[in-house]
């Protein structure tokens, strides 16, 4: 990727080229390192230590500081605040980051806070939809294709798997991790981890059931005849229909045939036991003929 130099006060190579693409009254200082088709809107600043790759459009009044990297072909809405120190009293002004991917959606007033830790980072991947006010704390860690709905709030150290959804105005405790394909209702309260391939709501949160929409549309109730699909039915009947303690429910899924699926599910609640963390979000037992 080549990337150009320039600053609101110097003499870009091409003036009248980049004019159409920087407004005149944005400010990027002159350590900033932009791609020459990068788009800056109206009063804009982008900081020293900031670099943006090709494509990237960075909307009006947005604020790009601190040592952020900012991938390809994003779009960065009015007003977003990205890079900036986290809100913890515990930061010393060490360099920590923020690294964000390509092709991702960053809404209007969406705040990305730099990691709190020196050499940390808050990571952002690719292909992910960040709407409005949604707020990333310090060090989290967003994966790929993830869609958080507005005024979603995290706090520090949050890992989001891929492809999971988080419905509108969740507040996220720290140190919670959200499993890839889980589904988070709108206004849940979540302060444990979310299995992979669950849909949890409420306050207090409770697993529902699996996402059976998330799996269907990333192909995985059809793939060989549905065997994805049935094995994780079976999990969630293990684990959430058995009456077993979680401990006993993962040995019995220790006994299930190989799926790389299940393997990630059994992984992500095995990592959750042995962390010593909050634990996972419990579901209210039913009779184990229960249908998921």
């Amino acid at each position: 990727m080549v990337i150009a130099q320039t600053n609101s006060l110097s003499q870009p190579e091409d003036p009248k080229r980049l004019s159409t693409l920087i407004h005149p009254t944005a400010v990027i200082q002159p350590g900033a390192e932009i791609h020459p088709s990068v788009r800056v809107g109206a009063y804009a600043v982008i900081g020293d230590q900031v670099t943006i790759g090709a494509g990237t459009e960075i909307g009006a009044h947005a604020v790009i500081d601190g040592w952020t990297t900012i991938g390809e072909h994003n779009r960065i809405f009015a007003g977003a605040a990205i890079g900036q120190e986290p809100q913890d009293l515990k930061y010393d002004g060490t360099l920590t980051q923020v690294r964000i991917g390509d092709h991702n959606l960053i809404r209007e007033y969406v705040t990305v806070n730099r990691a709190a830790r020196s050499g940390n980072a808050t990571v952002i991947g690719n292909g992910n939809l960040l709407m409005a006010y949604v707020h990333v704390a310090h060090d989290c860690v967003i994966e790929n294709q993830v869609v958080i709905a507005n005024n979603v709030a995290m706090a520090g150290h949050v890992h989001i798997e891929s492809r999971a959804t988080i419905g509108g105005v969740v507040g996220i405790h720290q140190f919670v991790q959200i499993g890839k394909l889980a589904m988070v209702g709108g206004m849940s309260r979540i302060d444990r981890d979310v299995p992979p391939y669950t849909l949890v709501e409420g306050n207090p949160c409770r697993v529902r059931s699996l996402n059976q929409v998330g799996l269907k549309r990333a192909g995985l109730l059809q793939d060989d005849e549905g065997r994805t699909g049935q094995l994780l039915k079976k999990a969630y009947r293990i684990l959430y229909r058995s009456g077993l303690s979680l401990n006993a429910a993962l040995e019995e899924l220790d006994l299930l045939p190989n799926n790389p699926h299940l393997e990630h599910l059994r992984q992500f609640l095995h990592m959750t036991q042995a962390s010593g963390r909050r634990g996972v979000i419990p579901a209210k037992r039913r009779k184990a003929q229960d249908e998921v």
